[in-house]
């Protein structure tokens, strides 16, 4: 065989070589932003809410189906109600699901659940009946939010001309990986935030992005819905603190940030003086309370440093939509 012929044999077993290894590359896990595009599993997730016959008597419960993609789900029980909405923070059941011929059964060691129509009724292992908790979407109490007459609107779905290089929706969104052109010391953010739809996705691989106060104090944004609530979930002060509860709502149900900041103070020799502080309300309950901040958070863009700095919504890699941003200084 000929040279000419052995390099055009070469090159066709490396087109073909390639082209296995490009085949056997996994597709990227669906990130649903539309709710009209969503899968079937995401019919049964959301949160659940009614009164079970617990120890004899009739109590308030609250339950959290996550979708985990091809039919499988996560549950978790909250005795008392849901999270900020009577759960007694200490009493937690966790299960698991399976879709079996269209309907949604949950299995614990303790009962067993089925879902039909939107609602998820409850049996113990023996077969009698608990009682129904009902399918129901919460509305932050802060969604919607007017600014008043001293802020300084960031985004209103008009224009994005504080956020510049940033990408707005046809629907006048704004997306992830925008930072503001002003920049600011101590003040008020009002931030409303939709997480994307990623059932196949877990971890820190689940619609991530952050809110970053002066480019250097991270709020964990992040599809937390059912998790235990730690620094790295949403609402959580990263690297630094947990939320006190985890309120994060599930994924394409709208949310707010009302976060309360004051910037950290130097001396004249540009020491630090004084930490950071931030009190943070995640759909309207308080989950940080005057935390001081010690440093600027995992992967900040901004130094610490006396000088304001922006409000940065990271871009993870994952879609995530923001409406109604606005800030008010202290003077």
């Amino acid at each position: 065989m000929s040279w000419s012929k052995i390099s055009i044999v070469a090159a066709m077993w490396v087109c073909i070589l390639c082209g296995l290894s490009a085949a056997a590359e996994p597709a990227p896990p669906m990130a649903y932003i539309e709710p009209g595009t969503v899968d079937a599993d995401f019919a049964f997730q959301g949160e659940y809410a009614g009164d079970l016959l617990l120890d004899g008597e009739s109590k308030k419960f609250g339950m959290q189906i996550i979708a985990q993609g091809e039919g499988k789900f996560a549950a978790v029980g909250y005795r008392g109600g849901l999270p900020g909405d009577g759960w007694n923070r200490t009493e937690v059941y966790r299960g698991k699901g399976q879709i079996e011929n269209g309907q949604l059964k949950i299995e614990h060691d303790e009962a067993v659940g089925t879902i039909n129509a939107g609602v998820l009724t409850i049996a113990d292992r023996d077969g009698n009946l608990l009682g129904d908790l009902k399918h129901l979407v919460r509305q932050s109490p802060t969604m919607g939010a007017k600014p008043p007459a001293e802020a300084i609107v960031l985004f209103d779905g008009k224009e994005a001309n504080k956020f510049p290089g940033s990408q707005v929706t046809e629907d006048g969104l704004l997306k992830q990986g925008a930072t503001s052109e002003p920049k600011f010391q101590s003040g008020t953010l009002h931030l409303e935030f939709l997480l994307s739809y990623m059932p196949q996705s877990s971890g820190q691989g689940r619609a991530n992005s952050g809110c970053y106060l002066q480019g250097r104090y991270e709020v964990q944004i992040l599809d937390s819905f059912g998790l235990a609530g730690k620094d790295n979930e949403c609402g959580g002060i990263y690297s630094i603190k947990d939320p006190d509860m985890n309120l994060c709502f599930p994924p394409l149900v709208w949310q707010t940030y009302d976060i309360d900041f004051t910037a950290a103070k130097y001396d004249a020799q540009g020491k630090k003086s004084d930490d950071a502080r931030i009190t943070v309300k995640h759909n309207g309950v308080l989950i940080h309370q005057n935390v001081a901040l010690p440093k600027s958070t995992t992967a900040a863009p901004v130094k610490e440093g006396a000088e304001p700095g922006p409000i940065y919504l990271q871009d993870h890699g994952n879609p995530v939509r923001f409406r109604n941003i606005w800030f008010v200084e202290k003077k």
